[in-house]
């Protein structure tokens, strides 16, 4: 692989999630990037191993905090999407070409920030006595990845504005509840998961208003056309504001949430 966007079809592609953390933090960034490479992935999507077991959200039940299974499960699915979150960034540095450099060692060093948040996730699982896959999982975020694969705007505007800015949102309470039984260990790895998303977030904000301004298009309006025509998740209250103003929202757009 002599380009960073091919180079990233390797960790995208591993099954094992361990060995897709760590292929994605040993990727280059001092390769040439590649921009007009035209590249293709085979057509089953990302590597994914036989377990967790994925399983439509609405079949997750929740167990009690109090619990070490409860709080286990929890941990498990922050880090099931981080996992997700590695493919996802790794998606749009391979799949779309043709945009700036910048654009492509922006989402590598995404992904790479994605492997870390697992990386320690799962070795508090480890600590905790269990692993990862070990409780079922969802498969939303990369449902909503297949639905915008044929247009960057789309995928950009979508994903990490919507999808991932819901963490910006849950995170406090999340942390609330693990820390609240004790977990302080979780509560620490939150605070950085959360310092990274908000970056991850800008860049998402910072790109998306590129391609508006390529397209002629005002980034408030479009948004809302986007969240319909791709039926995105509605979001609700409450909003981590403080996170979002951080993260470039503006405040037309935060004022829409309302």
């Amino acid at each position: 692989m002599h380009t960073l966007r091919s180079a990233a079809l390797l960790p995208w592609a591993q099954t094992d999630p361990n060995l897709k953390a760590q292929a994605t933090l040993a990727l280059d960034l001092g390769l040439p990037v590649g921009v007009n490479d035209s590249l293709s992935a085979p057509a089953a999507g990302p590597g994914r191993a036989d377990r967790p077991l994925l399983v439509p959200h609405t079949q997750l039940k929740a167990k009690s905090m109090a619990t070490p299974e409860g709080r286990a499960m929890l941990v498990h699915s922050i880090a099931h999407i981080e996992l997700n979150a590695i493919d996802l960034a790794l998606d749009v540095v391979w799949r779309f070409a043709g945009m700036p450099e910048d654009f492509y060692t922006d989402w590598v060093r995404i992904a790479q920030e994605e492997a870390k948040h697992f990386t320690l996730l799962r070795q508090h699982l480890l600590d905790m006595g269990f692993d990862y896959g070990d409780f079922p999982a969802h498969n939303t975020l990369w449902d909503m990845a297949e639905r915008t694969q044929g247009d960057i705007l789309a995928r950009i505007g979508i994903v990490p504005r919507t999808m991932e800015a819901r963490g910006l949102d849950a995170s406090p309470g999340v942390k609330n509840k693990l820390v609240s039984v004790g977990d302080h260990r979780a509560g620490e790895i939150l605070d950085i998961i959360l310092q990274d998303e908000i970056s991850h977030v800008a860049a998402g904000n910072r790109w998306y208003r590129h391609l508006c301004t390529e397209r002629g298009l005002d980034p408030v309006l479009n948004y809302a056309d986007l969240i319909a025509q791709y039926d995105a998740p509605k979001l609700r209250p409450p909003f981590n504001m403080t996170a979002r103003r951080l993260a470039g929202f503006e405040e037309a757009e935060l004022a829409a949430l309302r």
